[in-house]
């Protein structure tokens, strides 16, 4: 992958605009400074838990005796699933919402920084598995999986950046624009996850697992 494709692929996993309605409704009873802090462990843990399957990702991988190739046309098909929920399923901020109205239920709850913010919504499951897809060792320098990190870094950044300026970027677009990015995030997401399929089967076509 290029660099704008990778950075493509981690905007739409992560996905910083539709986590701003998830933000506000876990939020509204905060107060600011709550709010910043908030926003910056979930920041955190989300970026805690894509280093982890940065780095761990592939040991995971090979301890279990798995093709990485296998492992590209499994996450590829996931990734389109999860992509096609994007597109037609509810959307992540209406999903992520009605989590976080389940969990408000339960007499102790965690910390809304980190279910549902940190995970699923930033970290979600797409994240993880396109983040362990972009840093193969067998393909993949340590200098680009450490660019990839970066990269991941960044966008985890924008991600915090919104939720600080929830309120005025949602009263901007309001609900229904969230959403609509959303799909549309998910209508790349789906070609990016064709790409990872194809890609391995035209590789396991010529050389075999």
């Amino acid at each position: 992958m290029d660099i704008f494709e990778r950075f493509v692929t981690l905007w739409v996993v992560i996905d910083p605009i539709g986590t701003i309605p998830v933000f506000i409704a876990v939020t509204a009873a905060m107060t600011t400074p709550e709010r910043r802090k908030t926003a910056l462990l979930a920041s955190a843990v989300s970026a805690g838990v894509l280093l982890f399957f940065l780095v761990f990702g592939q040991l995971l991988i090979d301890g279990l005796g798995i093709s990485l190739l296998s492992f590209q046309i499994a996450g590829g098909i996931v990734l389109f699933l999860f992509a096609l929920s994007m597109i037609f399923g509810e959307s992540k901020p209406e999903t992520d919402k009605h989590s976080a109205d389940i969990d408000a239920e339960l007499p102790e709850r965690p910390s809304p920084a980190v279910f549902p913010l940190a995970v699923p919504s930033l970290a979600s499951p797409g994240a993880m598995l396109a983040i362990v897809l972009m840093t193969d060792n067998s393909t993949v320098p340590i200098t680009d999986q450490a660019f990839t990190g970066a990269i991941m870094l960044a966008v985890l950044l924008v991600a915090y950046l919104c939720m600080l300026a929830a309120g005025p970027i949602i009263r901007l677009i309001g609900n229904s624009g969230a959403a609509i990015v959303s799909r549309v995030m998910g209508m790349i997401l789906a070609s990016v996850a064709a790409d990872l399929v194809l890609g391995a089967m035209l590789e396991i076509s010529k050389n075999g697992l």
